[in-house]
């Protein structure tokens, strides 16, 4: 602005600068507030994984790999946990960093705001002077000389004109005075505003990156989380592919069989007439139980995916 006392581009800039600092503090917030979400979510899948029966009756290979599944659903859940004091610590250095900034802009706003009240208060002094310059006449000495009614009047008209012109004299001095004054108040302050204008703007491209970076930074630690996570569903995998169907059901057979004979067969005894001469009929010895056949293939239901294999998943 082209008005010496107009202070509009300065607070543009100032309003700018508070803005930033208020959208650093909202992805500070975000930060706590992700974590907060992260942590109650890791300790539920830690309760859920310790307290929730799942599968607690299975045997061998499929109750290892149950084993295996829950405590990695446990991992999954300390790795929230961690990640949200990861985010905690994210949002204390971006406190620190709006904070720092802060205390360095502050010491050049006082500077700036001084220079700029001891401005404004030569530049009313200075158009004071020059107003009061304007304003002192001769009053009186339009008067044609010659016309005075007598010797005493011009005295007196004279001494009213030097007078006049002494105060006149003495008003453009001090008038010099304070355009002196205030053009080395405006050079001053012309000079701070260029200073301050190029600290705000190094602030300002500091702040930009620190908060992009941030940003990044904060990616990555969530695509980390992802990965961990694929590597502990990854060791569940691989625990059902140790699965074994055949195992399991063999296993339960040894574990609850009660005999490898089948029950004798009931046999007729004549007790109603004994004088009849009927040989006994004898009891045929057990038949050893022969071993069954080979299990059946567990087939899926028309349009759902094998177990191991995933609808459109590629590696490319």
């Amino acid at each position: 602005s082209t008005d010496l006392t107009s202070t509009v581009g300065y607070d543009s800039i100032i309003q700018h600068l508070n803005d930033g600092r208020k959208n650093c503090k909202e992805f500070e917030d975000f930060l706590k507030e992700r974590a907060i979400i992260e942590e109650k979510y890791g300790k539920e899948l830690i309760n859920l994984s310790k307290k929730k029966p799942c599968g607690q009756t299975e045997l061998n290979t499929l109750k290892r790999s149950l084993d295996v599944f829950k405590q990695q659903i446990d991992n999954v859940g300390q790795g929230h946990i961690q990640l949200a004091q990861t985010l905690r610590e994210e949002a204390k250095k971006m406190e620190d960093f709006r904070e720092k900034q802060k205390l360095h802009r502050k010491k050049i706003e006082l500077i700036m705001e001084a220079i700029h009240k001891n401005r404004n208060l030569q530049y009313k002094k200075t158009m004071e002077v020059k107003q009061m310059c304007s304003c002192v006449l001769p009053c009186g000495c339009t008067q044609p000389l010659l016309h005075l009614p007598c010797l005493s009047c011009f005295w007196q008209l004279f001494l009213k004109l030097a007078q006049t012109k002494s105060a006149l004299e003495d008003t453009d001095r001090s008038y010099q005075q304070s355009v002196t004054t205030m053009e080395k108040i405006r050079d001053e302050w012309q000079s701070e505003h260029i200073k301050a204008c190029e600290f705000f703007e190094t602030q300002e491209c500091e702040r930009i990156n620190y908060f992009r970076n941030a940003l990044w930074l904060h990616v990555n630690q969530l695509s980390l989380g992802c990965v961990q996570n694929d590597e502990k569903y990854e060791e569940i995998r691989k625990s059902l592919e140790m699965c074994s169907i055949e195992k399991d059901v063999d296993f339960f057979v040894n574990l609850r069989k009660t005999g490898s004979l089948a029950p004798a067969p009931v046999v007729y005894e004549n007790y109603y007439n004994a004088q009849r001469n009927v040989t006994p009929a004898r009891s045929p010895a057990p038949v050893p139980i022969s071993r069954r056949g080979p299990l059946p293939t567990p087939t899926s239901a028309p349009g759902e995916p094998d177990y191991a294999t995933v609808d459109g998943y590629s590696l490319v």
